[in-house]
């Protein structure tokens, strides 16, 4: 089995459970920390809906130097989080469909202002870099979501608010 064969289930499940908790943002509570230090509800469901490109820079590069990257522009709306959320998503599932084993092998890196702070497989870029970071933000968000009484999504099994599946 090639290696994209078995990413892309795992990436469509991750996508869809991710697009689900982003719909529960309560559009209202957009500046919303759990603590000073903390993304507001707003900055976490952007960094969450912009996520994807990680995978499509990821794959089209063999590195990527974040100490250049601008800073984030705010999205105003839940629906214009969801809808770069579903552009994002959609480029790098088109980016990773025909990608062979030896391209997943390549070595890719990451640099801050020109330092290198890791390199590995593209393979294992995806599977920790891009999914696992989206996996860690949306469990941030689901106990944000919690915090202020908003019905969580089942994910792997049921939460306290809706059975499994």
């Amino acid at each position: 089995m090639a290696l994209v064969d078995a990413l892309l289930p795992e990436f469509d499940r991750e996508i869809t459970l991710t697009r689900t908790m982003l719909e529960r943002i309560p559009e209202s509570r957009l500046g919303w920390k759990p603590h000073v230090t903390s993304f507001s509800l707003g900055e976490l469901g952007l960094h969450l809906s912009r996520l994807p490109t990680w995978a499509t820079e990821t794959l089209a590069k063999s590195e990527i130097d974040i100490g250049a990257t601008p800073p984030q522009a705010t999205i105003p709306t839940r629906a214009d989080m969801l809808a770069a959320f579903d552009r994002h998503a959609a480029d790098a599932r088109a980016a990773l469909v025909g990608t062979s084993d030896p391209e997943l092998a390549a070595m890719w890196t990451l640099k801050r202002n020109g330092r290198a702070v890791f390199s590995m497989p593209k393979a294992s870029v995806l599977r920790t870099f891009v999914l696992s970071h989206l996996i860690h933000h949306r469990g941030q968000l689901s106990v944000y979501l919690r915090l202020l009484d908003v019905p969580v999504p089942s994910t792997y099994g049921p939460s306290a608010d809706e059975p499994a599946f």
